[in-house]
C-alpha cells in the first residue's frame, strides 16, 4: 500500500479526523491541567512507516514517546512523540511542575507525561471511533526516552508487525503564548485502513 493509492477525498477525510481529534485532545488537556489550552490546526498526512523517524528529527534524535496498541475492529499502533524541550515545556509551563534540574526526567515527570500522552492518544482514538462507529480500545501505554529509531524498533518488536503507512498528525498546543509541539502517529494494521474508510462511507484504497 502506498500514498498513490489514496485519493484526495480519502486524504481529506483523514485530515478531518485529525482536526476533530486534535480539538478533543486540546479540550482533554485543558481539563487535565485546569487551564485553557488552544490548538493550531494540525498538519495531517500519510507517511511511510520507514519515514516516521525522519518526521521527528531523524532516527538518532532523542525523543520522549508514549506508545500503545490499539485493539478492536481496527487494530494498530499509536505513538505520541515529543522533542525533549517540548516535553519539558509541557511539564513546567503547562502542567506547572517544578523543574528538577538536569537533562533527565524524574519518576513524577515520567508518570505525568505518561498520563498526558494516554489522555491525548485516547482523545484521538475516541474521535475516530465516534466518527466510524468502530470499536477502538487502547492498551495500557508505555513510555520511553530514547532515540526515535530505537523506540520504533522496540515498538515493532513488542507489537509484532506494523502497517506500511502511518497517519501523521503534527500539532501545536498553545497556552499563554507558550507552544508545545507534538507528533501523533496512528499506524493501522494493513487491513484496518479499508475498514476505517468503509465505516466513513468512502471507498477504501
Amino acid at each position: 500500500m502506498d500514498n498513490l493509492q489514496f485519493g484526495e477525498f480519502q486524504l481529506d477525510v483523514l485530515k478531518e479526523v485529525g482536526n476533530i481529534g486534535a480539538g478533543h485532545a486540546a479540550t482533554a488537556l485543558s481539563r487535565l491541567l485546569e487551564k485553557p489550552v488552544d490548538m493550531q490546526v494540525p498538519q495531517v498526512k500519510l507517511v511511510p512507516f520507514e519515514e516516521i523517524a525522519d518526521s521527528v528529527g531523524g532516527p538518532e534524535n532523542v525523543v520522549l514517546a508514549v506508545f500503545l496498541r490499539v485493539e478492536g475492529d481496527t487494530p494498530g499502533n499509536m505513538f505520541f512523540i515529543l522533542p525533549l524541550d517540548s516535553a519539558k515545556k509541557l511539564l513546567y509551563k503547562f502542567a506547572g511542575l517544578i523543574p528538577t534540574g538536569g537533562d533527565g526526567f524524574s519518576e513524577l515527570e515520567l508518570s505525568a507525561m505518561n498520563e498526558i500522552g494516554n489522555i491525548l492518544a485516547g482523545s484521538y482514538l475516541s474521535s475516530l471511533a465516534d466518527l466510524t462507529h468502530l470499536q477502538m480500545v487502547p492498551t495500557v501505554p508505555s513510555l520511553a526516552v530514547d532515540m526515535a529509531g530505537a523506540i520504533l524498533s522496540y515498538g515493532l518488536l513488542q507489537f509484532g508487525h506494523m502497517g506500511d503507512q502511518a497517519l501523521f498528525i503534527d500539532t501545536k498546543f498553545l497556552q499563554n503564548g507558550d507552544a508545545v509541539e507534538g507528533h501523533f502517529f496512528f499506524i493501522p494494521d494493513p487491513e484496518s485502513f479499508n475498514r476505517i474508510f468503509v465505516a466513513l462511507g468512502v471507498s477504501g484504497a
